[in-house]
């Protein structure tokens, strides 16, 4: 951060950086990872006085936590939330106490660090899914984004105003408690600052897609609370899970385990005529029996309403000089936890564009792939989201199934097999985590292989260049992801991989941080089904052939450069790194 003297007395020094960021959750606390990991000078602000209290989201999915793999911490987002032997089933219940109708089981944070070695076909991957509150998640990310030189990170400060200027943004924050306004100018505005984004709403960009969908459950208004129950699992008639949902005709709820020991996240659905923002905390405790089926006492962390049944991305997600991500440019249901995680691969999508245009390594139409790229997997995650949202929303719960009669066990049977099919929808999604791409995006070459089907619950791995690239275990036991470069990858594959010169001299024409890793093993090069694969900094196949021989044509399509505007320059060389079949280093 540059501090510039201004000649007006009383004001103070007008702070001078690459990025301003407005917002300081998953997604703006991301980018500033990503942009300070390269050295880019950001400035992040967010109006409350810290990191989330709330639980908020609840999962993150495998792909969210390949990147924080990536970014050398998943490790320590897996030790956080529950305890490792802790369940993370997904149960349902009439009642939380009552009978139980459906179950998922899935592995625990200690299971899934050995199981994710030995899982193939649509889970093959560096990393499976953590069960963990949003507010821990946030709590790591902001230590690790403090941590960089070039990252500096406010909380307590709120925008004010902006103005594109064209060559640069202008803006003023301020602290949120009271204090003078301190001017920035930045080459960047990112606007990761929430539903209610004041940066969308001064560029005037409108939301598209649905809102306002009412269900039975995850559609209209809903009440929260954040709670203390230490006795709340000596009221359970079935072993502990991670989340519980209550299905009645009377109050339909659900709850997730925050800590493991005795905080939860409660969630309930309002019925007609209620109006729950001026419950009180005992309107809060009666509505959370209802769901149990029996008292339990229980201490009022924090609670309020919020509206659940959107389905909205923003109609652009940039102009100009200023960008959206996050919450700002799109809005989900939460089932499939698919907001948060969408809002950090907007991060990681972002941030290595904003670096390459910053250090002069990509024209400022790198940019406009961002837009390109991630509009279209909003609308297609929001899309997943809804139809999770009406498989268990729209289930019409009979006063019936809790009778303790024939045809009570007959409506719990019916129930019961309702909902195991939907937790196997909801729960069991690696073609949503895995299976987004970017066809169509302006700089990715595309070879015109025939996909496989974008389902929510199968995924088939391919490394048609748009979309994540296959993952592998190497012999050694090292996860194939790992090496993977920090900025560009070229992959030379099998035991007859063709030269790779012309790439490593293309990519110092453009300045290009390119890696060579070579890796034997014939097995690799029939996944990918090609010789040669190239991987970008956010771990997308940007690029597959059998030869070098447009290396200089495709490194330029994928920066979205002229091809005739690519300078001679002398800059840092590429590296390449041998790997053997059994997955030693060679070289």
């Amino acid at each position: 951060m540059t501090a510039t003297p201004r000649p007006a007395a009383g004001h103070p020094p007008l702070i001078a950086t690459d990025v301003l960021i407005a917002g300081g959750g998953p997604c703006g606390l991301m980018l500033a990872n990503e942009l300070g990991r390269r050295g880019i000078r950001c400035l992040l602000i967010d109006a409350k006085p810290g990191t989330a209290f709330n639980p908020q989201a609840n999962a993150t999915q495998a792909r969210t936590m390949e990147h924080f793999r990536r970014l050398g911490f998943a490790h320590e987002i897996r030790a956080l939330g529950l305890p490792a032997d802790h369940p993370t089933d997904i149960a349902y219940f009439t009642r939380f106490a009552g009978h139980e109708l459906a179950r998922i089981s899935l592995p625990t944070a200690a299971e899934a660090a050995v199981k994710v070695k030995t899982m193939t076909g649509s889970w093959s991957a560096a990393e499976l899914p953590h069960r963990v509150s949003q507010k821990f998640v946030e709590q790591a990310l902001r230590r690790h984004a403090q941590a960089w030189p070039s990252a500096d990170v406010r909380y307590g400060w709120r925008l004010e105003r902006f103005s594109d200027d064209d060559g640069s943004v202008s803006a003023t924050v301020r602290p949120s408690e009271g204090g003078p306004a301190q001017d920035v100018v930045a080459k960047f505005l990112i606007g990761a600052d929430g539903a209610r984004s004041l940066v969308r709403q001064q560029l005037g960009i409108e939301w598209g897609g649905v809102s306002g969908i009412q269900r039975e459950f995850m559609g209209g208004k809903m009440f929260a609370i954040y709670l203390r129950a230490p006795q709340f699992l000596s009221a359970l008639q079935s072993p502990k899970a991670w989340m519980y949902v209550a299905v009645n005709h009377e109050r339909r709820a659900f709850m997730a385990s925050v800590d493991g020991v005795s905080e939860y996240a409660f969630h309930a659905a309002l019925r007609p005529g209620e109006d729950a923002d001026g419950w009180t905390e005992a309107d809060a405790r009666r509505v959370f029996a209802e769901a149990v089926g029996a008292h339990v006492p229980i201490e009022i962390l924090s609670m309020g309403t919020w509206l659940a049944g959107h389905a909205l991305v923003a109609q652009r997600l940039h102009k100009g000089r200023v960008f959206i991500a996050g919450d700002a440019a799109h809005l989900f249901t939460p089932t499939g936890g698919l907001g948060y995680n969408t809002a950090v691969e907007d991060a990681v999508n972002l941030g290595w564009k904003l670096a390459s245009v910053i250090r002069g390594q990509a024209p400022l139409a790198l940019l406009d792939s961002y837009e390109a790229e991630r509009r279209p997997l909003a609308e297609r995650n929001t899309g997943y989201a809804r139809k999770f949202a009406d498989s268990v929303g729209l289930f019409a719960a009979k006063p019936e199934l809790e009778e303790a009669s024939t045809r009570g066990d007959a409506e719990r049977k019916l129930a019961g097999q309702h909902f195991d099919a939907h937790a196997r929808l909801e729960f069991n999604i690696p073609g949503v985590t895995f299976g987004g791409r970017y066809d169509g995006s302006p700089i990715i070459f595309g070879d015109g292989a025939v996909l496989p089907p974008d389902e929510p619950n199968a995924y088939t791995p391919t490394a048609s260049p748009g979309g994540r690239p296959p993952h592998a275990w190497l012999d050694d036991g090292r996860s194939l992801f790992d090496l993977f470069h920090a900025e560009w990858t070229l992959l030379a594959l099998g035991p007859d991989a063709p030269a790779t010169e012309a790439f490593e001299a293309a990519a110092r024409d453009l300045e290009m941080d390119l890696r060579v890793v070579r890796l034997a093993q014939p097995s690799l090069r029939e996944l990918y089904e090609a010789p040669l694969a190239l991987i970008r900094p956010d771990q997308i196949v940007a690029w597959r052939g059998a030869t070098a021989n447009d290396a200089a044509g495709v490194l330029s399509h994928v920066t979205a450069r002229p091809c005739s505007a690519v300078p001679h320059v002398t800059s840092k060389p590429s590296t390449t790194i041998s790997v053997d079949a059994t997955g030693g280093n060679r070289a």
